[in-house]
């Protein structure tokens, strides 16, 4: 596991560097939701406060909404997912969602370690 992320309990994870994250679900999200289907991710460009919905996954079993970490700006979507959203079961933590420019780095100290993110599951 990555020692540079960060989680929620809403299950998603952030990866920060720099001013920008790389946002995604973890691995214990991708698993509770069963197979994949279809990710609906916002454009780039977009801005979005924390806790904000950003997108959604589906899967065979159900939907889920994703909600953003901390407030930022979209610079980057990963599109493979549009394709190919079983990507995300197979490697959660290196098929990201968005990269956004984070707009209060302040707000990092909002989310949990892993250690800490396991105890609430």
């Amino acid at each position: 596991m990555n020692k540079n992320l960060l989680f929620q309990e809403t299950h998603e994870w952030l990866e920060f560097n720099g001013n920008k994250a790389r946002i995604g679900i973890t691995d214990y999200a991708q698993d509770a939701l069963g197979a994949i289907v279809y990710i609906e991710l916002p454009s780039v460009g977009e801005t979005f406060d924390k806790g904000e919905t950003f997108g959604a996954v589906e899967s065979v079993k159900s939907a889920s909404d994703l909600y953003m970490p901390v407030s930022g700006k979209v610079i980057a979507v990963n599109e493979e997912l549009t394709n190919s959203p079983e990507l995300v079961n197979e490697d959660p933590y290196k098929n990201f969602f968005i990269e956004i420019e984070v707009f209060d780095e302040s707000e990092l100290k909002t989310l949990i370690d892993e250690e800490s993110y396991k105890k609430t599951l």
